[in-house]
């Protein structure tokens, strides 16, 4: 592709140059960005960061493995079998990467080392808002998702601790399941999410990975060496209709974006040129696709009687599946700090530029607002996370914002590049990329449109 410089200039679009306005969001942790400060670029316009190719290579898989798995096993199930789950995930996965190599581009071409960033420069002011509001939703829905988790372990390992059949009545007071995710989130995530930095960013990573790779070799150990009490259901061979498919795109999409966070590790590396960070992410998308079809085919295990959390569909007194629930708490607890803080610098930003308010402001202020803001997240999160008890719901929903990330704005940008290079290119080429970037665009809404329209009519059916 041209390197072409696009929008370059902040005052274009009516953005300050400050970058505690416009808050540097989701930037996976360890990534070590060199400040854009003129005349410190290295020979040949880019700046040098710290990482490695193979470390974003790592950093990269890291963003996207998360809580997600846990649904893959139901997604196959909505798809239509193992087969279906399959080809659908390696169809989605060229969009997916072609999505990571072209937001790398456009922060080259614009100079801009954010996702949200990126959009706000390449496509303008509207797009650029519109962003922003989406990665505020898609964090909070995913608070909300990650409180859900919590609860659902909570019950695994509370049922075997007090020796009882979950949901048996007469239980204890602090047994129930609105008590223990309350109490949990008070204690530890509340504390957590104050703060105005976050400075173990890097551990909670390493507790993330650790976990996914634990909960995944566990499933494909209770698939080759199943428990007694372990009784498989159907197994789906096809899918039951073409709709069932595309139903299961959202939760694909959930469990694949790290598009949000590409940026900064893009700019973060030692080299980063587009060629490089596309065999990054084509590594990187490889290593997450053996894990989720790791997790997805030997948890589909259970058929079409998969639980959303297949953790959930385990024996309670399996020793090593506790185990497992238990990292994925302990992921959880860690993690939903790092997402709040990603919405709340999202809402701040927003917030500061419809005010007008600089942001050289007093500290006070800042605390105050920080501490309303966290208060605010917190409670709305944990209210919805106590009667939304299914988590596939809220995974569909966000996993339909998910394709926005991966696919829509990657297309609008791609498409709005090349409208600015057009005289540069040939005729051919400038289609061809116009008419791909067209396509990621109809894809994106077509899921998003699709969640929207199903999480609407279920609601109201039921």
């Amino acid at each position: 592709m041209a390197q072409v410089s696009i929008n370059n200039d902040p005052g274009e679009w009516g953005l300050s140059t400050d970058s505690g306005e416009r808050a540097r969001l989701l930037q996976s942790p360890s990534v070590d960005i060199v400040p854009k400060n003129e005349g410190e670029t290295s020979p040949g316009g880019l700046d040098r960061g710290t990482t490695s190719t193979l470390g974003a290579v790592f950093i990269v898989v890291n963003a996207c493995l998360g809580a997600g798995l846990l649904n893959f096993p139901a997604a196959f199930s909505t798809a239509g079998g193992v087969a279906a789950g399959i080809v659908l995930q390696m169809a989605m996965l060229v969009f997916i990467i072609s999505g990571l190599v072209i937001l790398a581009y456009c922060s080259q071409a614009s100079n801009e080392r954010t996702y949200q960033e990126v959009v706000w420069a390449v496509c303008g002011k509207l797009t650029g808002v519109l962003c922003e509001v989406a990665i505020a939703v898609y964090t909070f829905g995913t608070c909300i998702a990650f409180l859900i988790i919590i609860g659902d372990q909570q019950d695994k390992i509370i049922a075997v601790m007090a020796k009882e059949p979950e949901g048996a009545g007469g239980s204890p007071w602090y047994t129930d399941r609105k008590f223990t995710i309350s109490l949990t989130a008070f204690l530890f995530i509340l504390p957590l999410s104050i703060p105005r930095e976050i400075g173990f960013q890097k551990y909670a990573s390493f507790l993330s990975v650790v976990g996914t790779w634990y909960v995944t070799a566990i499933i494909i150990i209770k698939y080759i060496w199943p428990d007694k009490e372990m009784t498989p259901a159907d197994i789906l061979n096809r899918p039951a209709s073409w709709i069932a498919v595309f139903n299961a795109m959202p939760t694909i999409c959930f469990g694949f974006q790290c598009h949000v966070s590409s940026v900064p590790v893009f700019n973060s590396m030692q080299r980063p040129e587009v060629k490089t960070w596309g065999g990054v992410v084509t590594a990187a998308m490889v290593i997450a696709l053996a894990v989720y079809m790791g997790t997805g085919i030997c948890g589909f295990t259970f058929g079409a009687a998969v639980d959303p959390d297949v953790l959930l569909s385990y024996p309670s007194e399996d020793v090593a599946v506790a185990v497992a629930r238990a990292f994925i708490i302990l992921s959880v607890l860690t993690s939903y700090p790092i997402l709040h803080f990603c919405g709340r610098a999202v809402v701040e930003g927003l917030w500061l530029r419809y005010q007008g308010t600089p942001v050289e402001e007093d500290v006070g202020r800042e605390r105050r607002r920080r501490v309303l803001q966290t208060l605010l997240w917190f409670l709305l999160t944990l209210l919805l996370a106590l009667f939304i008890p299914d988590i596939g719901k809220v995974i569909s929903v966000i996993g339909g914002l998910a394709a926005c990330f991966i696919f829509v704005f990657p297309g609008l940008c791609l498409i709005q590049a090349k409208l600015s290079e057009m005289e540069e290119v040939k005729p051919a080429s400038w289609w061809a990329m116009v008419s791909y970037g067209i396509l990621l665009v109809t894809l994106g809404a077509f899921i998003f449109g699709q969640t929207t329209a199903n999480a609407i009519f279920v609601d109201l059916l039921s």
